[in-house]
């Protein structure tokens, strides 16, 4: 695929080099001739001077036949601005990097929708999600680019004496927002309808927003289970622990912070009014005894400092934590945090890999990934003018047992369909497709 790439920075220059080594045909651009001569010389890409936000520099990158652009640079506005004028002047998809919460936070102002961008990514906030989903849901299947990263897919098995024991799908009371995808029982697995009943030991995957497949959950497990409040140590008050806090209950969760800028303090405490912020340094072994790290269920490494990240898992698992994870972008730090006792790690680079891996599709795919069983596909799908799928309603098309609707995107609102919805082109819905029908089903949302 040919793939255009603005910044050059460490950033770019690694989605450069991944992107290479993958076969695709790579253009970058970058304002720094320094970076421009580095790039062409170490890499077998096409690397051009100048920026990326004006239109005769895009055009000489040849933006009118790339499949996809890649908005990297180190400033949040020229990213936006690049990425729409490239979508605008013929690229097929285009995303843009961002770091500053207000771009993806679309209660304000949805600046996606309004500048044509396929996708806005925030490297730091899908490391705190991922981080968040391993503390809430261990099972849960990250889909952060899908429909926005408003959805969720969740596994979970019935338990006995639970309220889904015997129960048709359609008589469970569920919320709106939440839908069971798949079946699996004794081996053999199967994309849910209505008329499907649970039994003991059925395996179910839930899809929906997160808050509302926490409500869900329970209505699985047994009705003898207790939850108790969990407490959640976490370690640098950045935008990873910041969105780590945000991300987690505090109905289910204690959560302290840790932050050795007393500035961000003061501000993490108005924006997460209901957990504890702590001004001090959490390197330090007798601040972790102090705060709690010796019975904390969960301990979050997040400071920004790869070294710093691993001392201090280090140290709370000597004190006695539970769990504990880190941020660690180093690849060549990959041996030793596994020797150390790290029960998770999560790399920025390979969060980023995924999204963007996930993006290099051809036709109406927009992106897409896999179940665990590698026997059901989910994609999210772009409906294109012309496609079979608006010809009829979503009852009426030939889309049972082989392709289940479970969101659609429309007008920068996402909702859960009905039978009786009809696609129109514009919309964004996300599927989940039995792999032995994938062709024919998406010959559907082809023209």
């Amino acid at each position: 695929m040919r793939v255009l790439t603005l910044g050059a920075g460490t950033v770019g220059h690694w989605i450069a080099d991944m992107l290479c080594r993958r076969r695709h045909d790579v253009t970058v651009i970058d304002i720094d001739p320094e970076r421009v001569r580095q790039i062409n010389s170490e890499l077998d890409v096409r690397a051009i001077q100048g920026s990326a936000a004006q239109s005769t520099v895009l055009f000489q990158a040849d933006v009118c036949s790339a499949d996809i652009c890649l908005a990297v640079t180190g400033d949040d506005e020229a990213n936006v601005v690049a990425a729409s004028m490239a979508k605008a002047l013929g690229a097929r998809r285009s995303l843009a990097r961002v770091y500053a919460p207000a771009f993806r936070d679309s209660s304000t102002f949805d600046y996606q929708n309004h500048f044509g961008i396929d996708a806005l990514l925030s490297l730091e906030q899908l490391s705190a999600f991922e981080l968040a989903r391993a503390i809430r849901n261990p099972d849960a299947i990250p889909l952060e680019h899908f429909a926005r990263g408003h959805l969720e897919v969740y596994e979970t098995e019935v338990e006995a004496k639970s309220q889904a024991t015997d129960q048709r799908l359609r008589d469970l009371k569920m919320p709106g927002s939440v839908r069971i995808g798949s079946i699996e029982r004794d081996g053999d697995l199967w994309l849910a309808s209505g008329e499907d009943e649970l039994h003991v030991g059925d395996r179910v995957s839930l899809i929906g927003m997160p808050s509302d497949v926490n409500r869900s959950r329970p209505l699985f497990a047994s009705s003898t289970k207790r939850s108790k409040r969990r407490s959640v140590l976490i370690a640098g008050g950045g935008e990873i622990g910041f969105h780590i806090a945000r991300a987690l209950p505090t109905s289910d969760y204690r959560i302290t912070l840790l932050e050795y800028d007393e500035d961000r303090c003061e501000q993490l405490a108005k924006l997460l009014p209901k957990c504890t912020v702590v001004h001090a340094n959490a390197n330090r072994r007798s601040v972790l005894e102090d705060e709690g790290g010796g019975s904390a269920d969960y301990f979050v490494a997040c400071t920004g400092s790869d070294e710093s990240n691993i001392m201090a898992c280090v140290e709370a698992r000597e004190l006695g934590s539970r769990r504990v994870m880190a941020v660690v972008g180093r690849p060549d730090y990959a041996n030793v945090v596994g020797k150390l006792g790290i029960d998770h790690v999560v790399s920025e680079r390979d969060v980023g890999a995924r999204q963007i891996l996930g993006f290099l599709n051809q036709g109406a795919v927009i992106s897409q990934s896999r179940l665990p069983n590698g026997k059901i596909a989910v994609y999210e799908l772009e409906v294109v003018e012309g496609a079979r799928v608006t010809e009829a309603t979503l009852a009426d098309l030939p889309l049972a047992g082989r392709c289940l609707i479970t969101a659609i995107q429309r007008d920068s609102f996402i909702r859960m369909p009905t039978a009786s919805d009809q696609l129109k082109p514009g919309d964004i819905v996300v599927a989940l497709m039995d792999q032995q029908h994938i062709s024919d089903c998406l010959a559907l949302f082809n023209r």
